[in-house]
């Protein structure tokens, strides 16, 4: 079988403070909203939003020391949900499932510290 890669890497300004939520089982998870600029050739700025979410203590750790308006790297994978809204049409999202996140501005503990890289723990 070849050989495939789900990879991203994004570096960017968290866009609100990160949400947690633990799931039935009790792993934690932490979504967070993640601002990346694009320069256009005719000089104007243009910003995408990314959805991060991080599970286990990695997700408790982003959940404790990022804030919004820091800056973080994000590497993981794409993930792509989908299901049907109250008006029965189908939705898509796509989000980075993390695998590790990185500190890059001081936060009150985390001082560009990494934050506990680990084994993705998603179900998905």
């Amino acid at each position: 079988m070849a050989r495939t890669i789900n990879r991203v890497e994004l570096l960017g300004r968290v866009g609100i403070d990160p949400e947690m939520s633990y799931t039935p089982n009790g792993t934690a998870i932490t979504r967070l909203r993640l601002a990346t600029d694009r320069y256009r050739k005719n000089g104007e700025d243009s910003t995408d939003w990314h959805t991060v979410v991080v599970w286990g203590k990695q997700g408790e750790a982003v959940n404790r020391y990022v804030s919004k308006g820091q800056r973080v790297y994000v590497a993981g994978r794409l993930v792509q949900n989908s299901w049907d809204g109250e008006d029965g049409r189908r939705r898509y999202s796509t989000e980075v499932h993390a695998s590790e996140v990185v500190f890059l501005d001081h936060a009150a503990a985390g001082n560009g510290e990494n934050a506990t890289p680990q084994t993705d723990n998603s179900p998905f």
